[in-house]
């Protein structure tokens, strides 16, 4: 197994390790809910999407939602981890205003899938492994709304009952930007198997960080529990915020007390919810109204046969087939859509010079205006017609860039600027040759510079791209400029 760095912490008594285990709530993606067959969909009005059962009405029976089954097992598969044809769902039992039944059908000791594993990708290019230790099945509680009333709260049941699958971490964790890591890297494995869609922003996929530290080789500490941190950055942000409280605690004589916590964007600082609750205090037992989920082996084999192509395999073929470096390709299978649009763009074309134009100008462009690759304005054919245009010479990289901006701001294909704005490359030899003779007979003491320091030539190929307008093409231009100055 690739291991994990360690990030340590300087403390007064000396140096800390911080130890992270990580569960990760993504919400499945299915039309309905996982016991109902009420809708799941974000903005309807409050309490659009609650039927019967998720309102716990009396008598209302659930049944399983088999596109949820089938959509854990895919991502099980996806993790590489073990399928268990036996699984079973049980009642955790806690009062909560936006749980109605009072209790929640989950998955205790027997979930649907067991051990797996991530190799996870550094910011600097190394890999580490994250085990999984068990994918389970459960439904999600409904939402409080603290702040319509200042007397009340409102309670909207839209998300009671919804598919979640909660995908627990083993502690192989060392550091905030390792944590980060992980959940990018799940994130990804999930869009590309298409079974969450992984919208932090509305909560579909979000994590609760369990901290501890310890001295290096020290057995494990005590952890705290961080719910429902939904950002790559607030999740850094917290792990260091509760790291160094504990780390200060520890050493001015205290105890880690182990508890529930909440982090706090504005203020950037983990504030205590409830003390952490042990598996006995939940009282679970196998839910009775739930028979035990058993699958079929050639089921599961059939959908094994059919996963996509998932983002390790794809970044290895990207290298394979395109020449691509191993960055680069990390780069474009981070998202599915990313990596289908540079295939279609590198299609006969230059396939680094079509990965260089989509990694660097394209997604920071992207980037700036807050897009996604499947919201650009420029479509992959235009960027394979402005590589052509560079390969056959037509225009210059500098020119290739005025174009790009043009293209941006919808002015029509790679072809069509160029034509015109008058940007073709000039490749006439007759007309450069006159132009750079004249420019060396002007100029008889830069001439003989250069021939004392090559060099110097730069500054002819600045002149003769200044009198053209940038058209000229380089290549010519310094052929010319050395046969008639006589320097290699």
């Amino acid at each position: 197994m690739s291991e994990s760095k360690s990030k340590l912490i300087e403390g007064a008594t000396g140096s800390w390790e911080i130890v992270l285990g990580l569960e990760v709530h993504a919400q499945v993606a299915s039309k309905s809910k996982l016991f109902s067959g009420a809708a799941v969909g974000f903005g309807a009005g409050p309490n659009e999407q609650v039927s019967f059962v998720d309102a716990a009405m009396p008598g209302m029976l659930p049944v399983i939602n088999r596109r949820c089954v089938e959509q854990a097992v895919i991502t099980g598969l996806g993790l590489k981890a073990k399928i268990n044809e036996w699984s079973r769902f049980d009642r955790k039992n806690y009062f909560y205003p936006d749980l109605p039944q009072g209790y929640q059908i989950s998955q205790f000791k027997d979930p649907i899938v067991g051990e797996g594993e991530i190799e996870v990708e550094r910011d600097d290019g190394s890999v580490f492994t994250v085990r999984i230790e068990r994918l389970h099945l459960e439904q999600d509680a409904g939402k409080s709304i603290h702040d319509l009333d200042p007397n009340a709260t409102m309670v909207d049941l839209n998300r009671a009952g919804t598919a979640l699958m909660e995908i627990v971490s083993y502690p192989d964790m060392r550091s905030s930007e390792e944590a980060a890591a992980y959940v990018k890297k799940l994130r990804s494995i999930l869009r590309y198997l298409g079974t969450c869609d992984g919208d932090m922003e509305k909560g579909n996929l979000r994590a609760d960080v369990n901290v501890s530290v310890r001295k290096p080789g020290d057995p494990l500490g005590t952890r705290c529990e961080i719910k429902n941190v939904n950002s790559y950055r607030y999740i850094q942000q917290a792990i260091e915020y509760e790291a160094r409280r504990q780390v200060a605690i520890i050493e001015d004589g205290g105890t880690i007390r182990q508890e529930t916590r909440l982090f706090d964007p504005g203020k950037g600082e983990t504030r205590s919810m409830r003390s952490k609750e042990e598996a006995h205090d939940y009282r679970y037992f196998p839910d009775p109204d739930l028979l035990p989920l058993v699958l079929d082996p050639a089921w599961i084999k059939q959908i094994e046969a059919g996963l996509p192509e998932l983002p390790d395999a794809k970044r290895a073929r990207l290298v394979a087939q395109y020449g691509l470096s191993t960055y680069d390709a990390g780069v474009l299978v981070i998202e599915q859509a990313r990596a289908d649009y540079f295939e279609r763009a590198a299609a006969g074309r230059d396939a680094k010079l079509v990965a260089n134009w989509v990694t660097n100008e394209l997604l920071a462009r992207l980037a700036k205006d807050n897009l996604d690759i499947d919201e650009s304005p420029i479509p992959s054919d235009d960027v394979a017609g402005l590589v052509k245009l560079l390969e056959d010479g037509v225009i210059s990289s500098k020119i290739a860039k005025e174009v790009f901006e043009h293209m941006w701001a919808g002015e029509g294909t790679p072809a069509q600027i160029v034509e015109a704005r008058g940007l073709k490359q000039v490749s006439d030899t007759g007309a450069l040759e006159t132009l750079i003779g004249d420019l060396i007979a002007a100029n008889p003491g830069q001439a003989e510079a250069v021939k004392a320091k090559p060099q110097a030539v730069g500054w002819f190929v600045g002149q003769v791209m200044k009198a053209t307008g940038g058209k000229a093409n380089p290549g010519s231009v310094n052929a010319i400029l050395k046969a008639k100055l006589g320097v290699e």
